[in-house]
């Protein structure tokens, strides 16, 4: 499976009532679950910056990737990234002809 990175950038409805975050995410988690049950998430951080949180996660494709970024944003999310991430291994691999 291929690793992808999701950068979550909260709704400001969703950040005005912080008590309920644990919530919010746990269903999150939940609906990810059930729609994408082939995603192993590797990693979660709140985040110190233009993003909130942060997901480190692998799944089968780019289908199902787009698909966890979608489930972010339906769910209040005010912009959620995908992005493909190389292990540096295979990357220096990868450039090693050129």
């Amino acid at each position: 499976m291929a690793t992808y990175i999701l950068a979550t950038k909260l709704s400001p409805e969703l950040t005005r009532d912080l008590k309920k975050r644990a919530e919010i995410g746990r269903q999150w988690m939940e609906r990810v679950k059930k729609d994408c049950p082939e995603v192993k998430f590797i990693a979660h951080y709140a985040l110190l910056g233009p993003y909130d949180f942060i997901d480190i996660y692998e799944a089968p494709n780019e289908e199902v990737a787009a698909k966890v970024s979608m489930i972010s944003l339906s769910g209040g999310a005010l912009t959620a990234e995908s992005w493909t991430a190389i292990p540096y291994k295979r990357f220096l691999e990868l450039i090693k002809d050129l």
